[in-house]
């Protein structure tokens, strides 16, 4: 009987010894996930102020400004690409970001192109601004120069991310940098914006800015006086019609103030869905895209007192008609540019939902060119070109040219036969030596010409300088894959006769695929685990693949967030909201959510309040408390109350951080994993 209860002791040793074991290996194997999973998602842990005081460093290493010639720039999409406003032969290419299908790569690096040359230069500054993509600059009108204001930057695999609130004029003839600190209140930080000028003021207007909780599109005005260094954002009243809230417009300059076409943002709408077993339909809300066709102008009266006053000028939204002849279908990042009192426009993309699991695309290589005036558009087509017919005679030559260098020639035969002692008839026969002009320099000549347009595309860098226009780079796609094309083309304006090719390269490889087969093989390894780790799993899809956006990236890298967020919720719970004492775990407080620079209280706890009413009820259950004995209210009003503590105990360590972040021109850092389903965080880059 003894040995029977030792060798049932002893089992029951060993059975607990190994379940202990497989605890322990279960334990050791979800912390690989957790961490594998970790360094796979975009929800990572990157100190983004970390990452540009690591570029401020370097370019500290840059003692001065330096100029040298180079290879053409990398790929990138949502730079900048301007004329210079004081040289003839110069454009300026600034910042933008490259995206691999698993990273993304931002960039601050400057360009020059030299037209007459054919040549790239770099130009490397103590003082130029951090990287960002998103960005918009504009010449200064009469103040000279360039004006350059916010865009975004974000961590590499676009977790987190934030808009800058920084104002810049860049000087083309010595390539300076200087960054305007203005008097009074300034635009807020924001991206997909756009800037032009009139007289002596800078315009901006919309775009952008991501919050926790969404994408919030602007319909703001700003007027920067570059005589006052002051910005103005003029009082409109309330009855005056003017444009709704947009990024990826088209903003022109104008002899009286400036006009505004069409753009990009999203809207809420409801959707029918299907048939209830009660009889009715489901309803849920969305946010739908939009792409805007109306047309406006910006009248700007100066004010008639002395310059030198802070009086700010007059301005006035008026509603125009839709534009004549508008380019059909309705398109999306279409990119225009300036060219004597006309837009000239190329490109874009059309979206069309087919299902709720994905969007068919239509991309566009048309060129249109927009009067201002009379408020329509015209299509440009490339001119076949004209057969050279061969003279009867070689020497045969038209023109005033041709038959100047003809008498010329005539002359010096018939002089030729008199010093000979030769008859004037004789004189065609003779052989003499024509004078040579000396060659030119080589600018353009020898480039390629092509006589179609480049290929579809949407977000093209568009400028044009001396009647030709340039065409950098854009973005098309196919199936999942993003192509970033790495090329430049010009077009002469005057003759539209061909494209001529400046330099193009093919797309770098994408990533995106083997990254999405990697993930698959991860998810079919966690359904092996137990059912915590299938609840990992378990994630709410975005209901589209990539809607209708100015990024339409952003949906993509979503759904990994989504799908990242999820796990973390659940892989945090246990150590975030456990009270069970333990000796390796640290206070519950240290994991508990943290206020972030320049949020509100009542914004810490929009972000939070889920965590923290979940941490209240375990710690009344700890206590003996159920808390389903309290209202749902009674909960959240205590959860707010602790999250305000939370908040007020952090002020200091946050004032600091908003301290420094304010001085480097960023604004609210923002990270997707805290947004719900309905942040419209895709959305950025049409």
């Amino acid at each position: 009987m003894a040995k029977d209860k030792k060798s049932k002791s002893e089992g029951k040793k060993a059975k607990i010894a190994e379940k202990k074991q497989k605890q322990e290996k279960k334990g050791e194997k979800k912390e690989k996930t957790k961490t594998a999973k970790a360094n796979d998602s975009d929800v990572e842990d990157v100190d983004l102020d970390a990452v540009l005081a690591e570029y401020a460093k370097k370019q500290e290493q840059f003692l001065k400004v330096t100029e040298a010639p180079c290879d053409p720039p990398k790929a990138r999409a949502s730079s900048t690409l301007i004329s210079s406003p004081s040289n003839d032969n110069e454009l300026f290419l600034f910042g933008g970001e490259y995206f691999n299908g698993a990273l993304a790569t931002f960039f601050n690096d400057l360009y020059v192109y030299q037209i007459n040359r054919d040549e790239w230069r770099l130009i490397t500054s103590p003082n130029t601004p951090l990287p960002r993509s998103g960005h918009a600059w504009c010449r200064g009108g009469n103040a000279g120069g360039i004006y350059l204001f916010g865009g975004e930057f974000s961590s590499p695999k676009q977790g987190t991310f934030y808009h800058y609130n920084d104002f810049w004029r860049f000087e083309p003839s010595n390539r300076e940098w200087t960054r305007i600190e203005s008097k009074g209140k300034t635009p807020p930080a924001r991206s997909g914006h756009r800037m032009t000028y009139y007289k002596n003021y800078i315009v901006l207007f919309g775009g952008f800015q991501d919050t926790s909780q969404q994408t919030k599109y602007l319909a703001d005005l700003w007027i920067y006086d570059t005589q006052n260094f002051m910005w103005y954002n003029p009082a409109l009243p309330l009855a005056t019609q003017k444009p709704d809230a947009r990024s990826s417009f088209s903003f022109l300059p104008h002899e009286s103030g400036a006009v505004l076409f069409g753009g990009y943002s999203r809207i809420k709408a409801t959707v029918i869905g299907k048939q209830m077993k009660g009889g009715g339909q489901a309803q849920r809300n969305v946010l739908k895209p939009m792409i805007h066709q109306d047309c406006f102008f910006l009248r700007i009266i100066q004010p008639a007192s002395d310059s030198a006053s802070n009086t700010p000028p007059t301005v006035r939204w008026e509603r125009r008609k839709k534009p004549a002849n508008i380019p059909n279908p309705p398109r999306a990042g279409a990119t225009m540019a300036h060219h004597k009192g006309r837009g000239i426009m190329f490109g874009g993309v059309h979206d069309v939902e087919e299902t709720e699991e994905g969007i068919d695309s239509e991309f566009f290589n048309t060129l249109f060119a927009w009067n201002i005036e009379r408020n329509r558009y015209f299509p440009l087509t490339l001119r076949k070109p004209r057969a050279i017919q061969k003279k009867a005679h070689g020497n045969d030559r038209g023109g005033r040219r041709g038959r100047g260098q003809a008498n010329e020639e005539e002359l010096l035969r018939n002089l030729a036969a008199l010093e000979t002692g030769k008859s004037l008839a004789d004189a065609d026969d003779m052989d003499i030596d024509v004078p040579v002009e000396a060659p030119k320099e080589k600018a353009l000549l020898a480039k390629e010409v092509l006589l179609e347009f480049p290929h579809p595309r949407f977000n093209a860098q568009l400028t044009v300088q001396d009647d030709v226009l340039y065409i950098y780079g854009g973005t098309f796609e196919k199936g999942d894959r993003e192509y970033t094309f790495d090329e430049m083309f010009a077009i002469d304006l005057g003759k539209i006769d061909g494209v001529k090719e400046i330099f193009r390269r093919e797309p770098e490889n994408w990533l995106g695929s083997d990254d999405e087969d990697s993930e698959d093989e991860d998810e079919s390894d966690n359904e092996e685990d137990d059912e915590d780790e299938d609840e990992e799993g378990d994630v709410n899809m975005p209901d589209q693949k990539h809607p209708h956006t100015e990024t339409t990236r952003k949906s993509k890298r979503k759904e990994k967030v989504d799908e990242a967020s999820e796990t973390a919720s659940v892989a945090t719970e246990a150590s975030t909201f456990d009270d069970t004492p333990s000796e390796d775990a640290s206070s519950p407080e240290d994991n508990l959510p943290q206020p972030r620079p320049f949020e509100s209280r009542r914004e810490f706890f929009q972000r939070t309040g889920n965590d923290w009413q979940e941490a209240l009820m375990t710690s009344l259950r700890w206590k003996g408390i159920q808390p389903e004995t309290l209202s749902v209210k009674e909960i959240k009003t205590k959860a707010f109350e602790i999250s305000e503590e939370k908040w007020w105990d952090s002020r200091e360590e946050i004032t600091a951080l908003e301290d420094e972040q304010e001085a480097a021109g960023i604004g609210e850092v923002v990270t997707l994993a805290d947004r719900g389903e309905a942040a419209g965080g895709a959305g950025r880059r049409r």
